[in-house]
């Protein structure tokens, strides 16, 4: 209500109790005022109602809520049920408009309000997260691969004579996908080991740049996080050899938002080389549903022609989901969240190095990788080729979710390609391993509870593995053998079934 309609009230209800509901909405206005003014995050998140009156003034500025609206065209937000409607706070316009993404939509006032804070706000944090000079971003609603291919896309126009992208190897389908889905050809640089680490071979790079020319170079496509034993590319290197040969370089930053570590990579990069654009999941880093990412960069005129890539109009529920979250947390709640994500990585890491020594394994030294850990699982691998992989299906079965058990050998084909060692970022990586990571939003009782499942089914599969090296078979002709691998694999799934703890 307006202060023309708190003035009516008072006809109704004693004036001092209307002047007092009058002046509980001004808080409540307050905030917005000042959200709208400053663009930036809130230091203090707000509550429920606050939201939900904002949601409400954004939504009652598009036409297809307004009173006595006459709707003609094909696209004029009207929706079936009502549920759905309730789900996205009857903002159904989405974002941008045919040509442009960031564009504002005349008939959608609150949508476009709610795109541009949206955007505002994110820039805010990947500053506050430890990239301070980035200088725009924008929310696009496709998950990490597909915003990859949209910057390959634009750059493509820029260097219409490049037909190859250069990839530090890392094992991740969606990634590689994304560089063939865009049309060009991922020259794969495989990463050099350096003690427990696989690392960025930059000889390699600056060679193949070399011998195919810069100007075939679309860019380098380097990754922060990722999954241990490999650590995040070397990206100030990288950034270096990238503005000496004229090289783009777009980095996946797929969940690195939440690591000062990888952000600091990012700005150094940018700042002794050259960083084009980088791209963050919004689900890994603000936990909100999947479905978006952030595409980010140094130069403003760059990433606004990243948006003009994207084709049509866009949902508008990715940059809703974030906005609700960042301002339920404010800046102040998000920083307390990557500061207890740091104290996780070191509880993980105490937690799961304990377990090691005591299953006279070791969790592999890659002080490099700042969000995931890796243990070794060679008392398995050296005793039997599927115990590694029973071990994932076991966890899996146990309702641990987010570990990989990476075995030796495993060939994939992605899009034609060959990928010896698959999972392991190595042809060769000298064990089986299993991985863990201490991501956002992850508490002191997800790893109790992973550690003691964990210890629970390396014990129960050792022991299977005693009985099947102790016990000799008999095969069909009553002569003693190896015991059957079938046999082995239906005793542990038998062990399956059971999902105690």
């Amino acid at each position: 209500m307006n202060r023309d309609a708190f003035a009516a009230g008072e006809r109704l209800v004693s004036p001092a109790y209307v002047r007092q509901g009058c002046e509980a909405r001004r808080s409540h206005e307050h905030l917005v005022r000042q959200l709208l003014e400053k663009g930036k995050c809130p230091e203090d998140g707000w509550d429920e109602s606050t939201l939900e009156l904002f949601l409400h003034e954004l939504a009652v500025m598009d036409s297809n809520n307004f009173l006595g609206n006459c709707g003609v065209g094909e696209r004029e937000g009207r929706v079936a049920s009502a549920l759905v409607a309730r789900r996205h706070y009857r903002l159904i316009h989405g974002i941008g408009r045919s040509g442009d993404i960031s564009a504002v939509q005349p008939k959608a006032a609150g949508s476009s309000l709610l795109n541009k804070i949206t955007n505002s706000l994110v820039l805010d944090i990947l500053k506050l997260a430890g990239v301070p000079t980035v200088a725009n971003c924008f929310v696009v609603p496709m998950a990490t691969g597909m915003s990859l291919t949209l910057c390959f896309l634009t750059l493509r126009h820029k260097r219409p004579k490049a037909k190859y992208i250069i990839w530090p190897r890392i094992d991740q389908k969606s990634c590689f996908k994304s560089m063939i889905t865009a049309g060009f050809e991922p020259v794969v640089i495989e990463n050099v080991l350096e003690g427990d680490e696989l690392r960025t071979d930059l000889q390699a790079v600056e060679a193949r740049i070399r011998e195919l020319g810069p100007d075939s170079v679309l860019c380098v496509h380097s990754t922060t996080s990722c999954f241990a034993p490999r650590v995040p590319d070397k990206l100030e290197e990288l950034a270096v050899i990238c503005a000496n040969y004229g090289i783009p370089h777009v980095v996946n930053n797929a969940y690195g938002v939440q690591s000062s570590k990888c952000m600091h990579l990012i700005q150094q990069g940018a700042r002794v080389g050259r960083i084009d654009a980088f791209v963050q999941s919004l689900d890994k880093n603000f936990m909100v549903p999947v479905g978006g990412a952030i595409i980010a960069g140094f130069n403003d005129a760059f990433i606004q022609e990243i948006s003009k890539m994207y084709p049509g109009r866009a949902s508008a529920s990715p940059s809703l989901d974030v906005l609700i979250t960042l301002l339920t947390l404010g800046s102040n709640g998000y920083k307390k969240l990557l500061k207890e994500r740091k104290e996780m990585f070191l509880y993980l890491s105490s937690q799961l190095k304990k377990l090691a020594e005591a299953c006279s394994e070791r969790l592999l030294h890659t002080p490099h990788n700042p969000i995931s850990l890796a243990m070794t699982l060679k008392m398995l691998d050296a005793r039997h080729d599927k115990a590694v992989t029973q071990l994932g299906s076991m966890l899996f079965t146990r309702q641990v979710s987010g570990a990989r058990v990476v075995s030796l050998g495993f060939v994939q084909t992605v899009s034609g390609h060959i990928f010896r060692g698959f999972m392991s970022h190595s042809n060769d990586y000298p064990c089986a391993y299993l991985n863990a990571a201490a991501a956002i939003g992850m508490k002191t009782q997800d790893v109790d509870l992973f550690i003691k499942r964990l210890d629970k089914c390396l014990k129960t599969v050792r022991k299977e593995q005693s009985k099947e090296s102790d016990v000799p078979a008999v095969d069909n002709d009553g002569k003693t053998g190896n015991v059957d691998i079938e046999e082995t694999t239906l005793k542990l799934d038998n062990v399956l079934l059971d999902t105690s703890s």
